[in-house]
């Protein structure tokens, strides 16, 4: 195998693999995720030493430190991700589920049940502790998986790949787990045109990443959005609530998809709440950038652009606009938004039933931080990406996203009339 020819090479086993997996009974899946974890935490010493390897490289080329944040590995986060793949392993399997049945009045039985996509190629940057989820769920629904991180983790991807490989020996292919080593982005494009090999790609990153993917691909693409993330603050919001809610969306981890990147403000409300608020931000050294009224009443902030509306901030930076009603919030956020994840912070049942009826996002919340978009936050045990598209998928994608149905068709020498 060369540089060249990897990615061919590599969705060829992982096709092969596929037929294999699909037939593996989910026990024998299930006990391949706890393997996983149980070897990922051995090694873990290994983990984190590339880990180390790949910040220092990172950070040597000017890397920043929210972008070094998404890189990073600690034991506590390796300790999250193989907690993930138990949790993975004990939920329901959903291969198999016959979702419906019925009888035809020419006798035949149909069943309409779920099945594995097949092989999934996932085009991903920084985090490697994706590389464990996507891995657990694809593995978990029957699906070989077909990894191309970014350059920046690629010693922590092999690491973590070779751990999650010894964690499949003796109970499924250990092709089913396939990650592209070479850091040539041409690759990419040659992974996302196997269409006799690949079933769907699933690309995770910036809007420019995915536009590029949903561009170049032959293969079916599930689109993972971008998060330009709202918050919308309406005239009869708790004051208190709305900052507890801003701090935790914009400033846990702020380069990640589902935090905060822009507030809306009630113009009712405007000159008592948005001081409160850019005193919360000053405290978290988040630098703010205002629409004209909201720099009239804070003073020290920084003219929005119009680009700045459809920016999707990676650090502790936040764009301020004030509207007039919970229509034109909603009328705002469908425009400049990702369709991503936007909240309301409300009393009122009839703006919280407006905003959530006709933001056009695949979750949209009443009084809670944004950063709940998350697989594990829902319940799911892991994710393989938020799609922000409304075909196949919408939202945290689990295991059964990872599936697709089947008629199986049971007759005794019915013939068409």
């Amino acid at each position: 195998m060369t540089a060249d020819n990897e990615a061919r090479v590599k969705a060829m086993a992982a096709k092969a693999a596929s037929y294999v997996l699909a037939r593996a009974p989910s026990p024998v899946r299930s006990r391949a995720l706890l393997n996983m974890a149980d070897r990922i935490w051995e090694r873990r010493e290994e983990i984190l030493k590339a880990n180390a390897l790949d910040l220092e490289d990172f950070k040597s080329r000017g890397g920043s430190g929210a972008l070094a944040d998404r890189l990073l590995l600690n034991e506590k986060r390796l300790k999250e991700a193989c907690d993930g793949l138990r949790q993975v392993a004990s939920l329901q399997d959903p291969v198999g589920e016959v979702v419906e049945g019925w009888r035809t009045r020419h006798g035949l039985e149909i069943r309409k049940v779920r099945v594995p996509l097949g092989v999934v190629a996932v085009v991903y940057e920084a985090r490697p502790n994706v590389t464990i989820d996507i891995s657990g769920l694809a593995i978990k629904s029957g699906n070989a998986v077909v990894l191309r991180g970014g350059a920046e983790a690629i010693n922590s991807n092999r690491a973590i790949v070779g751990a999650m490989k010894a964690g499949l020996e003796g109970l499924v292919p250990v092709d089913s787990i396939q990650l592209i080593e070479s850091t040539d982005r041409r690759l990419v494009d040659e992974l996302l045109k196997l269409d006799e090999l690949i079933d769907v790609a699933i690309p995770r990153g910036g809007a420019s990443f995915i536009k590029h993917v949903k561009e170049i691909a032959t293969v079916p693409v599930i689109e993972t959005g971008a998060g330009n993330c709202h918050i919308f603050v309406n005239l009869d919001a708790d004051f208190e609530m709305a900052n507890r809610i801003i701090v935790n969306a914009k400033v846990q981890r702020p380069s990640v998809c589902n935090a905060v990147r822009k507030v809306l403000v009630h113009r009712d409300i405007a000159r008592d709440y948005i001081p409160l608020l850019m005193e919360a931000m000053r405290k978290h050294s988040v630098r703010v950038r205002g629409c004209e009224v909201t720099r009239s009443i804070a003073g020290d902030v920084e003219e929005a652009t119009e680009q700045d509306w459809y920016e999707e901030y990676m650090d502790l930076t936040l764009a301020v606009k004030v509207v007039n009603s919970v229509e034109e919030a909603v009328e705002h956020i469908n425009r400049y938004g990702t369709k991503h994840s936007d909240a309301i912070i409300t009393k009122n049942i009839r703006d919280a039933n407006y905003f959530t009826w006709n933001v056009d996002s695949a979750c949209v919340y009443v009084n809670a931080s944004t950063r709940f978009t998350d697989g594990g936050q829902f319940g799911f045990g892991a994710e393989v990406g938020i799609s922000t598209q409304k075909l196949h998928a919408r939202g945290p994608m689990a295991l059964r996203e990872l599936t697709t149905t089947k008629y199986i068709i049971m007759g005794d020498g019915q013939l068409r009339e």
